[in-house]
Formats: C-alpha cells, sequence, structure tokens
C-alpha cells in the first residue's frame, strides 16, 4: 500500500457523481481499494467483459503497481532498492521505470521542487511506513536527513531497465504512483475500447469523452478547511471535464499539531521542512494523471507565487486557494483561464 495521500482531494468529485447519476443511462461501476485508499471505475462502454471480470483485470494491474513501488511492502521492488547501501544497481520493471523517469524530467521543470528522494526526511517528519514522532526532528536531524537527499545520486538506465545510486537515497513515488496507477487503468480501458470513462484512485481522477447526455464530466474541487482531516468536506468548485488527467495536492489532511504549531506532510526539498505557506490546495490538469499529480504536489510546496511562475513558464491549467485573514480567496494560472472560459 502506499500512505494515504492526503493531498487530495477531488474524491468528493466521485461522490458528486454518484449523486447525481442519470438514469436509465447510468455507468457500470466497479470500486475497490488500493494504495492505502480506494478506487473507483466508471464507464458508459460495451468492452466485451463484465464489471466483475474487468474488477479483477483492474485489481491485478494495481497489486503490480504496489508489488513494484510501494514503501509499505518490504518486498517490493522499490523497497529491495531502498535497502541496499551504494553504490548499487538493480533491475527494476518498466512501469517503474517510467515513473523514474517521468520523475526525474519533472524534478527538473519544477527546479528541483518535485524530488523523490525526500523519503528520509519524509520518514523523519512521521509521514512515511514509521509512523509519526513523538516530538519533531531537531534541526541537527534535518540537516542529516537532507544530506541523504537529492536526485544526482539516482541513475536510470531505460535500455537496460536499471536504476542505480551512487550514494545513500529512498526512493518515495507516492506523489506520483497513484496517478500512474489511474493512468494504467485507463490504457486498460482503453484497450478494450471504452472511450467514456472516469478513473479515480484516492482522488486522483482521469477522464474521457462525455456521459450519454454529450455532458461532460462533472468534477468537485474540496475547500481545503482542516476538519476535513476529521471527515468533514465541503466543495469550492464544480467543473466541467473530459480528455484530461486531474489531481489536487492540499495540506489540510495529514498533518500533526505540537505545541500550537501545524506540521503538514508536504516537505520542502531544499529546507527539509514542513511546508509554512499560506497555499491551502493546488488542483493542475494535464494530459496525463500522473503528470497533473506530481506537479500539484510540486506546485504545493514551492507556493502560490512560485507556483504560479512555473504554470506561466510551461502552460500549465493550475487553480490555487489561498488562506487569507478574510477567508479563502481564488487564484488562477493563465491557461486554467484559457481552459474554462
Amino acid at each position: 500500500m502506499f500512505p494515504l495521500k492526503a493531498y487530495l482531494t477531488a474524491v468528493v468529485a466521485v461522490l458528486f457523481l454518484a449523486a447525481c447519476s442519470e438514469t436509465p443511462n447510468s455507468p457500470s461501476v466497479i470500486q475497490g481499494n488500493t494504495m492505502g485508499t480506494t478506487y473507483s471505475v466508471r464507464y458508459y462502454d460495451d468492452i466485451g467483459v463484465s464489471s466483475d471480470e474487468l474488477k479483477q483485470e483492474v485489481d491485478i494491474l494495481l497489486v503490480e503497481v504496489n508489488r513494484q513501488m510501494s514503501t509499505y511492502q518490504g518486498r517490493s521492488e522499490i523497497s529491495q532498492f531502498n535497502q541496499q547501501n551504494a553504490p548499487y544497481e538493480q533491475k527494476i520493471s518498466a512501469e517503474f521505470a517510467d515513473v523514474v523517469f517521468l520523475s526525474q524530467q519533472l524534478y527538473e521543470m519544477t527546479g528541483g521542487y518535485f524530488d523523490v528522494t525526500v523519503g528520509p526526511l519524509v520518514n523523519l517528519w512521521g509521514f512515511g511506513p514509521d509512523g509519526r514522532p513523538v516530538n519533531p526532528p531537531s534541526e541537527q536531524e534535518v540537516q542529516a536527513a537532507l544530506e541523504k537527499t537529492g536526485m544526482d545520486a539516482i541513475k536510470l538506465d531505460k535500455l537496460t531497465l536499471s536504476l542505480s545510486k551512487s550514494a545513500h537515497r529512498y526512493v518515495d513515488l507516492s506523489a506520483i504512483a497513484k496517478g500512474f496507477g489511474v493512468d494504467l487503468v485507463a490504457q486498460l480501458l482503453e484497450a478494450k475500447g471504452a472511450h467514456n470513462y472516469l478513473v479515480e484512485i484516492g482522488g486522483e481522477i482521469r477522464v474521457s469523452g462525455m456521459k450519454p447526455s454529450q455532458q461532460e464530466w462533472k468534477l468537485a474541487v474540496e475547500t481545503p478547511e482542516t476538519d476535513a482531516a476529521l471527515g468533514a468536506r465541503s466543495v469550492q468548485k464544480i467543473l466541467n471535464l473530459t480528455d484530461a488527467g486531474m489531481a489536487t495536492s492540499g495540506d489540510y489532511r495529514n498533518f500533526f499539531e505540537v505545541d500550537g504549531t501545524r506540521y503538514s506532510h508536504t516537505i520542502d526539498p531544499f529546507t527539509g521542512m514542513p511546508s509554512a505557506h499560506s497555499l491551502g490546495s493546488v488542483t493542475v490538469i494535464a494530459d496525463t494523471c500522473a503528470r497533473a499529480d506530481a506537479i500539484a504536489t510540486a506546485m504545493l510546496v514551492m507556493g502560490t507565487e512560485k507556483a504560479l511562475a512555473l504554470a506561466k513558464e510551461h502552460n500549465i491549467a493550475a487553480y490555487f486557494i489561498v488562506r487569507t485573514d478574510n477567508g479563502f480567496q481564488e487564484q488562477y494560472s493563465e491557461a486554467w483561464k484559457t481552459r474554462f472560459n
């Protein structure tokens, strides 16, 4: 499994869709558990297999993603890589290599803010498999963990499917693997002839085509209220979307407080500290869910000003909910405005 990714969530979107399902043209639906959360698939096409048969295939596919990339499984490919001392080289699966390759590209594009080697810091702050510490780590502990991070020590050979490290590194793909899982399920549906579908894992979403009424998929973005960690949810914005991946990253579900100080799970790879700014959530729309997933995470870490600059430079459709003294303020990238105007 993966940690419950609290930088959700458009999972409200699925609840909203369920409440608004059409009859008699209701979609076929399958649901299940994966990566420490849940998944949902809705489709309107006749794909030649029953929903039960499709669910079996989806479950097998997602179990394989976990076998390759879950840090919560001690014998997964990624755990085997993390457990070995450097220098070390390991053969990996093609899907694992694809995710590492995309992670390397996005590391460069975000100026280092999307860094899958921050695992030692994630674990140090208690957001990894080992659970929460009694007290926040000391400055010395943070600096020691920082020295064990950095993509420069990770090398990928896609031709030989080999992943190597020249220094101690702990790779954590939880900020991109759910989105990648969504894309794999979407590819499975398309291979079976489906063109009108929604796939969701833990709030990360990919949609294609239309409903029978020729309407786009109606999705919702959650308000980043801190009491959402206790189960309270409210909708900030409703979107109509098709043929895209969408992911929301927020600081309002996975955090802890010590002596009145709030520590979020989003770790700044440059300081080693949990991000501390007014940006409550970021929603990104991209061609794939994996890409949206990773970019939303990076933008949440870097904060509104840098995220808007990144969105402008790379024409990224991004939507920001910022906390102010007067409540929440919405900001949009130019690409987002263009898409929804």
